[in-house]
């Protein structure tokens, strides 16, 4: 009989965990999930999603390496997810010192617990394309230097440098994924595409509000983040570990993203949006550019929706007020 493969995902409660739960689960894995306190976590995206009931949580703290290193040993995965840690870019602004803990130190105490115990475990660690930083013309791919713009994108950066010393110091399995923005209904009401797409549903259900938003000359590489899960998901099946970036290839200024929002419910963007100078961050990437080819080459994969499916498929399910997306990408 075969063995049945068993995940563990710290940080399962937010979209992209319960995302990769979600397909981990299909694809006929034991899924365990961490959070800091699981007790009294809701996990409500993983209920959103119909499959709480079909993932282990247990409680850990990602900056305690005794907590860590009791989770691990005592669930001995074949794969370990490293969703976790401070997600936001604003907020990392207002948060630094968190920000930095939470990812570079989370990210350590699992590399070191994986040194420590010895065992054959494959380590994916969620990188972001926010370590380039600005990138004008530039589409970066995985041998683009960084020069991060943010507390998140500096904390980013460390924990990617961490995963590639302990591989090539430890010969670890472990590797990151250079992920560009991925959204879904799943994303958080802080983020600037929810907080669009919510806005615009409520304009178009009679309210009079104004949308207020900072610099909306911005411009991202914006994909669905199902299919991001599922590129995770292959990274880790390669028969050696190796950094990719993980983007659609197409980039649109936020303007545009608001622009098709509206439209998609019939509106003109511009009488309903504001912008806010206090709602600018210190400092800020003005263009992030990706070229996705060595997940095309290496993982066999390559992002079905682009920017305009993307608002779609968010408009569509914030009309249906129930936010429950699943992985299927017909």
């Amino acid at each position: 009989m075969t063995r049945i493969k068993k995940a563990l995902i710290c940080g399962v409660s937010g979209q992209d965990g319960a995302y990769l739960a979600k397909l981990l689960i299909g694809k006929g894995y034991e899924v365990w999930g961490t959070s800091r306190d699981a007790e009294i976590s809701g996990f409500k995206n993983l209920a959103r999603l119909g499959i709480k009931e079909n993932v282990h949580c247990m409680s850990m703290a990602l900056n305690d390496f005794r907590s860590v290193l009791q989770v691990v040993n005592k669930i001995e995965p074949d794969e370990l997810y490293n969703l976790a840690g401070q997600s936001s870019v604003g907020l990392s602004f207002e948060q630094p010192v968190e920000t930095l803990e939470s990812i570079t130190g989370g990210t350590l105490n699992l590399l070191e617990v994986m040194r420590f115990l010895g065992e054959p475990i494959r380590f994916y660690n969620a990188g972001s394309g926010e370590c380039f930083g600005d990138l004008n013309s530039v589409a970066a791919d995985e041998n683009t230097p960084f020069r991060p713009r943010s507390p998140y994108a500096v904390a980013k950066a460390a924990a990617f440098w961490e995963v590639a010393n302990y591989r090539e110091a430890y010969g670890l399995y472990a590797c990151s994924g250079i992920l560009f923005n991925h959204d879904s209904p799943l994303r958080p009401s802080r983020f600037v595409t929810r907080k669009i797409v919510a806005a615009a549903c409520r304009i178009a259900e009679g309210s009079q509000e104004k949308l207020y938003l900072g610099n909306i000359d911005v411009a991202r590489d914006w994909g669905w983040a199902p299919e991001y899960v599922d590129a995770m998901w292959r990274m880790l099946q390669l028969d050696h570990p190796e950094d990719i970036v993980i983007a659609t290839g197409e980039t649109n200024c936020l303007s545009d993203f608001v622009k098709e929002a509206f439209s998609c419910l019939g509106l003109n963007w511009q009488e309903h949006v504001k912008t806010n100078s206090e709602l600018l961050r210190p400092s800020e990437i003005m263009v992030g550019r990706a070229n996705p080819s060595k997940a095309r080459q290496k993982l066999n994969w390559q992002a079905e929706f682009k920017m305009k499916d993307v608002v779609q498929k968010m408009i569509d399910a914030e009309k249906r007020n129930d936010k429950f997306v699943t992985t299927r990408t017909d």
